[in-house]
């Protein structure tokens, strides 16, 4: 991130539903919560999509770590005012950017209609390592769910059989983009809430052999962000404008 220019912030005049869109519980916790936070302190309507339960991320069992791990979303859920939380049920660790993951997202694009689509980075390389095969499956599949849920003509049985009308979001986010345009200023609760909503993961975070202390670096991560923006803290994504989003 270029630390000298200074990050516009996300234009959010109309917006009432964000839909978020990640391939395992925990991956809205690493900063993109704060955002959150701030949205649901306002009234914005926030649902979050897991595309899998993360049952293939520890060492116990999937159908032991499977309710363990949606037990510690639904509690980190809580710490950023999120109620609508909802999983796909695509197998932990084997996501494809298939036609049958994209038609399960547009689905819920069509019943959420939210205005805004936020999902994580899903380059080949991200975070100074080769990214995690789900996270670039996942945020692939969910780029273009965006583009099928707004075309009529595009998985018609939604239409036909469902009665899911097409649905246009003005913009998709991706955090943790490496060359992110914008901005979402949160305040030190909002930090707060983030860093409780990773502590949420008891289980998973004794899982990982050395895991730096959420309140260390999720704040470091924020406070980063906000030296990008002219903010004290801030979550800074790369936007896509899907010809909807307002001026800023």
């Amino acid at each position: 991130m270029d630390k000298q220019r200074s990050l516009p912030p996300l234009p959010m005049d109309g917006v009432e539903r964000v839909l978020c869109v990640v391939a395992h519980p925990d991956d809205m916790e690493y900063g993109a919560s704060a955002a959150v936070a701030a949205w649901t302190a306002v009234g914005v309507e926030v649902t979050y999509l897991l595309l899998t339960r993360g049952e293939a991320g520890m060492a116990e069992p999937p159908k032991v770590v499977g309710p363990l791990r949606e037990t510690e979303q639904r509690r980190a859920c809580a710490a950023v005012g999120v109620t609508d939380l909802r999983y796909l049920d695509h197998p932990d660790g084997m996501l494809e950017a298939n036609l049958s993951l994209r038609r399960d997202i547009a689905r819920v694009i069509r019943q959420v209609r939210p205005q805004l689509v936020l999902t994580g980075n899903f380059d080949v390389e991200a975070y100074g390592s080769l990214n995690q095969p789900d996270h670039r499956e996942g945020g692939l599949a969910a780029a273009d769910a965006v583009r099928d849920a707004g075309n009529p003509w595009i998985f018609r049985e939604l239409r036909e059989d469902e009665g899911l009308e097409a649905w246009n979001a003005a913009a998709l986010l991706v955090a943790g983009h490496p060359e992110p345009t914008h901005a979402v200023a949160v305040e030190d609760e909002h930090v707060d809430a983030a860093v409780a909503s990773l502590r949420a993961y008891e289980a998973y975070l004794a899982h990982i052999t050395g895991h730096p202390e959420p309140e260390v670096f999720i704040p470091a991560i924020l406070h980063e962000g906000g030296a990008a923006a002219g903010a004290r803290a801030a979550l800074v994504v790369r936007v896509y404008d899907m010809g909807g989003l307002g001026g800023e």
